[in-house]
């Protein structure tokens, strides 16, 4: 029965195609979801029952769309069982096919060479045979494939060369035999052929490959050593000398040893050029020494302050660029204030009502300030300055800000006019035509980013579910106070290294109202990892947006992983995306950091907050909750935490 089955199909993958052909029958989502009941009835049935017409196509588990297509298609260890049917050819539009971790067996249908636009295949860890297709190399835009870990027999494609893009590939645990062809692919940086039938010498092309690379096999050469007959380069190093030219080996094979002379004259050289290392770096320190004392008597330009890494106000990483660095800043603001402000008078600082009354000091106080650097972040630079009071504050020099002083006021104000707990207070702010600069008070806890991802070492102490919950508690607070000052009010910048924490802990969200003051030069991928999926431009974020923003800073608090990380794993997915795989896949206890899987009696808390972050990043944005729901939420979550808590002390006293 299983040729009439293959015929059929066939016949119908044909079908379909023509009907592809015809005016009007060009591919769509209806036919792309005809493709996939054809794999179900193929090869999960049993797997697949959601897959109905009782539930939207692109709501189907596994399935991706984009732009009214099937975009991705993932069903990783779905207990798929059969042949891969030829039908899923017609899925045209499709970027990533993973079907790894199934029961699928016999060869590739030859129409795969139809997913032209394919980035991403995934068919490792089944028990698929015959050789690998040449047609493979049909598809151009491939750049990860991974066919480990089935029953391929033949020799690898010469064709694959044809793959420009290609960055991995998987062969090991096959079948394979053969010599490795000479693989040229200018992108290649991940191979394996470990535990097959290949052999012969490595390609010079792959010797930078690991070792682990061509275990248990017939190869030689590179990481493996050197083939039988093939002499091992002579390093430049140790090149032959005048009286072996003809590259021969000295007689006897031993090397010429250095007369008395030679070596004395060697140590005396050895020695003098120390002594003059020595004497040079005295010099240079006394020279130092003598900039610094006269750096007091004149100021730095603009132009003088180092770029440095991209980090947001309050991050806790001080990069240590010395004393007046910050007064740089607002030296040079001074000075451009002194001739611009000429006939109106000097311009100050200027102050709102918190501010004015618990900070007495003005601009000439923050030139007099000791300061350090803490960072370039998406708005601009940040520093934080103390002065000779002994206050701290944290000073921010905006970037690509092209308001008129009327329009920045208005917009500054209402910046200045949010006053809750749980945001960074604005203290004051200065404008001229050439610096805008805002001073925050100084978090000396730095950013949640900092302290999650900062130190990874032996010394680092463990964030406890009580801290996270608190925070993301704080933070949601924040930012619904943000959006409740008006029905389009949002933050635009939700991330980690927007939160910034006290000395107890608590979250206070940074950057707030930035959004509305930037120009249009502020790239969009400022967010990377953290924007939802539909923002293109960076001044239009609704209160939606920044939901999904804040369901990412939740499974980053879960997780511990960094969203911006670019792969999370070998399919490269961001982190929404990734956490929804493992989930449905029923690996939840994968998902969470290890950090907090000793804390046992919180474990339904931990999978409820998670729910709520996979509620938070939709896709859809109707389908998030608000950020009123959001804090309740996070609430209740915290009170079972306390209760179960409580409950686990009295039975352990």
């Amino acid at each position: 029965m299983a040729r009439p089955s293959r015929l059929l199909l066939r016949l119908v993958a044909g079908a379909l195609l023509l009907l592809a052909a015809l005016p009007g029958g060009r591919p769509d989502l209806a036919s792309d979801a005809a493709a996939l009941v054809a794999l179900r009835d193929a090869v999960g049935r049993s797997a697949l029952p959601t897959w109905n017409a009782s539930v939207a196509t692109c709501n189907w588990p596994g399935v991706t769309c984009v732009a009214g297509r099937v975009d991705e298609l993932r069903l990783p260890g779905a207990g798929l069982i059969g042949q891969i049917p030829a039908v899923v050819g017609n899925l045209t539009a499709l970027h990533t096919l993973s079907l790894r971790f199934n029961a699928l067996s016999g060869p590739l249908p030859d129409e795969l060479a139809s997913l032209v636009e394919l980035r991403n295949l995934y068919l490792q860890n089944n028990r698929l045979d015959g050789e690998i297709p040449a047609f493979l190399a049909n598809l151009k835009n491939l750049v990860r494939l991974n066919l480990a870990s089935n029953q391929f027999t033949g020799g690898i494609p010469l064709e694959l060369n044809n793959l420009s893009r290609l960055g991995t590939l998987y062969l090991e645990n096959n079948k394979l035999t053969g010599e490795i062809p000479t693989l040229d692919n200018p992108g290649l940086v991940q191979f394996n052929v470990s535990n097959n039938q290949v052999n012969g010498s490595i390609p010079a092309r792959l010797r930078s490959q690991p070792r682990s690379a061509f275990l248990n096999t017939g190869l030689c050469g590179g990481p493996l050593g050197l083939c039988p007959g093939e002499v091992a380069p002579t390093p430049s190093s140790e090149g032959p000398s005048a009286s072996n030219a003809g590259g021969g080996v000295p007689e006897s094979g031993k090397k010429k040893k250095l007369s008395g002379g030679a070596i004395a004259g060697i140590s005396i050289g050895a020695a003098a050029f120390f002594l003059i290392v020595l004497v040079a770096l005295v010099l240079l320190c006394r020279g130092r020494r003598l900039g610094a004392a006269s750096a007091g008597t004149k100021q730095m330009e603009m132009g003088d302050i180092p770029e440095q890494r991209d980090k947001g106000l309050g991050d806790g990483r001080v990069n240590g660029n010395g004393a007046a660095v910050a007064a740089t800043a607002v030296s040079a603001a001074a000075k451009s204030s002194s001739t611009s402000g000429a006939g109106t008078g000097a311009k100050k600082l200027v102050f709102f009502g918190s501010g004015r009354a618990t900070t007495p000091f003005d601009l000439e106080d923050l030139l007099r300030a000791s300061a350090e650097v803490l960072g370039k972040g998406t708005f601009g630079t940040a520093y934080k300055a103390v002065l000779e009071s002994g206050m701290a504050v944290a000073v921010k020099r905006l970037k690509d800000v092209n308001l008129q002083e009327v329009e920045f006021k208005e917009r500054i104000e209402a910046v200045g006019a949010m006053d809750h707990p749980n945001l960074v207070p604005l203290m004051a702010y200065y404008f001229s035509k050439d610096e805008k600069l805002m001073v925050y008070e100084y978090l000396p806890m730095g950013s949640l980013s900092a302290l999650m991802h900062g130190n990874k070492g032996s010394g680092r102490t463990p964030l406890n579910w009580e801290t996270r919950t608190g925070i993301a508690f704080a933070a949601a607070r924040g930012l619904e106070y943000i959006h409740s000052t008006s029905p389009s009010a949002s933050h635009g910048n939700i991330k980690s290294s927007n939160i910034l924490l006290t000395k107890s802990y608590e979250a206070r969200v940074s950057d707030h109202g930035l959004a509305l003051l930037v120009g249009s030069a502020t790239p969009s991928a400022r967010i990377a990892g953290y924007r939802a999926p539909e923002v293109t431009d960076p001044q239009k974020v609704s209160q939606k947006a920044d939901v999904y923003s804040f369901g990412v800073l939740l499974l980053e608090l879960l997780t511990g992983k960094a969203p911006a990380q670019a792969l999370m794993n070998e399919e490269g997915v961001d982190l929404p995306r990734w956490v929804q795989s493992v989930v449905r896949e029923e690996w939840t206890a994968e998902v969470f950091d290890v950090e907090l899987l000793r804390y046992q009696n919180v474990e339904e808390d931990m999978v409820q907050l998670l729910q709520l972050a996979i509620d938070c990043v939709a896709h859809y944005p109707d389908k998030r909750p608000s950020m009123s729901e959001v804090v309740v939420r996070i609430g209740e979550i915290q009170k079972s935490s306390i209760s179960s808590f409580s409950q686990d002390q009295q039975r352990n006293p």
